[in-house]
């Protein structure tokens, strides 16, 4: 609690005044603490003002009291700062839908369902919005990262003119349909955060960004600003070419040399050798095997060299007499030719915890279940909810560097581990259990020594103020 009140006192300057500031600080607790939905009444009645007016906390959202901008740009500096010793700034781009019922919601359209089934296309009605985040090891190079929310942008569709609309309104709407384009809006969202690293003096300093496929592309990677590698996911029957050799004479230079195998053929082909790798995912450490061809070049990218890396799909059990099964193989580019293939891969596998971050946000904190219809509040309440999901996890972070914190006991279907990672369900019952004690006047550390005593007991009766604490949404 300490460090997450000595962060958001740092975003005092995003506010129009203090009234303001003072009436989202209960608002950010009341949305860490609400069990139900996280409604904007939902976080008002979780933090005990459910009596009295409510319209000025919708009028902060409503009347872009707040710059939620300036919080999330907190919360970077403060990223920065930790991870000042590292070589490189890692961070990953994504974007997600958050799922909407109202069909006058502004924003909203009909998305295709990313969690629809294979052989079938399924579409949502909801709001788009793209996330950038920056990676926050734990400890070293190789080892577990939690990815913290530094920027959530809403893009909404542009909305299509009627067939009668005269020529001067398709044209513009074509135009606007260019620039509300994910790979467009992507490539901007990347030149802000690079200015942003200039402004704080990190103009020396090489940002590395992981992305998916859908951002693998010329709208990207034709545009990336100066100091900026770009890792990305391409397809297996992806067309690469050589370097061209030197062309005397005269007539137009060759950009692209001799065409190359694809990236499924490099990865079946003996020609090209395997190295080992060793990398953290998923808990722990592993070996990967992987192939990488250095100087190519793709049409997508133009005449800037390219490196390739073929990763061969890791085997697993799903129990432990059941037969090996394997994941699918990845192929990826990286715009830097010269980095070293353990960062490349390490980079690109901390890139799923921005899939992480986009569950826990929903799931967890509610991101979009906010019940408005200003054009202000439906673009700003989910960008405060990734905010103080943010804030959350880099004061965890910050505590847990200066001081062992004082944690309630895991229940006891949960293995004992010594590097056990600190969920977000941890984090927000050790929020409530603290706040609620406090509230009640418990000893808080008195309860958590008593629970870690009889953790290891049968048939042990658990009080009423253990099931209290030990709350779920």
């Amino acid at each position: 609690m300490d460090e997450l009140d000595f962060l958001f006192n740092e975003c005092h300057p995003a506010f129009s005044s203090h009234s303001s500031w003072t009436k989202c600080r209960e608002l950010m607790y009341g949305s860490l603490t609400c069990l139900g939905r996280r409604t904007v009444t939902g976080m008002l009645a979780a933090s005990g003002n459910q009596f009295v007016d409510w319209s000025g906390a919708y009028r902060l959202f409503s009347q872009q009291r707040v710059d939620v901008t300036k919080i999330l740009n907190v919360v970077q500096s403060n990223v920065l700062q930790e991870t000042s010793s590292f070589p490189h700034i890692i961070a990953h781009m994504d974007d997600t839908i958050i799922k909407k019922t109202g069909k006058r919601i502004p924003g909203t359209a009909w998305r295709r369902d990313p969690l629809g089934p294979p052989f079938y296309t399924n579409f949502i009605w909801g709001q788009r919005f793209i996330q950038m985040s920056l990676a926050l090891p734990r400890n070293g190079q190789t080892c577990q990262s939690r990815a913290i929310p530094i920027d959530f942008h809403h893009c909404p569709t542009v909305a299509k003119p009627r067939k009668t609309a005269d020529k001067e309104q398709w044209d513009t709407y074509r135009e606007e349909k260019k620039i509300a384009k994910l790979s467009r809006q992507g490539a901007e969202r990347i030149k802000l955060l690079r200015n942003r690293l200039d402004d704080q003096k990190y103009n020396q300093k090489e940002l590395v960004i992981g992305v998916d496929g859908s951002y693998t592309n010329k709208e990207v990677l034709k545009n990336l600003p100066h100091n900026t590698t770009l890792i990305g996911r391409i397809r297996k029957d992806t067309k690469l070419y050589t370097i061209p050799d030197k062309q005397t004479g005269s007539g137009r230079k060759r950009v692209y040399g001799e065409r190359l195998p694809t990236p499924e053929q490099v990865r079946q082909s003996s020609q090209y050798p395997w190295q080992q790798v060793q990398a953290w995912a998923a808990g722990k450490v592993h070996k990967f095997d992987v192939k990488i061809i250095h100087d190519i070049r793709w049409r997508s990218a133009g005449p800037q060299n390219l490196a390739l890396i073929v990763i061969r799909p890791l085997g697993y059990r799903l129990t432990k007499n059941a037969k090996v099964l394997y994941r699918d193989p990845a192929y990826l580019i990286c715009t830097q030719t010269k980095m070293n293939i353990k960062d490349i891969l390490q980079a690109y596998l901390w890139r799923w915890e921005i899939e992480v971050d986009f569950r826990e946000e929903k799931t967890l904190l509610g991101c979009g279940q906010a019940q408005v219809r200003n054009q202000n509040s439906v673009e700003s309440i989910p960008s405060f909810i990734v905010a103080v999901y943010g804030l959350l996890h880099l004061a965890n972070y910050r505590a847990n560097k200066l001081s062992k914190m004082e944690l309630l006991p895991r229940p006891k279907w949960y293995p004992l581990k010594k590097q056990k990672r600190i969920t977000t369900g941890d984090l927000l019952n050790n929020l409530r259990a603290q706040i609620w004690a406090k509230a009640n006047k418990l000893n808080f550390s008195h309860f958590v020594n008593n629970e870690t005593n009889t953790r290891s007991l049968r048939n042990e009766s658990n009080s009423p103020i253990s099931a209290f604490f030990y709350l779920r949404n």
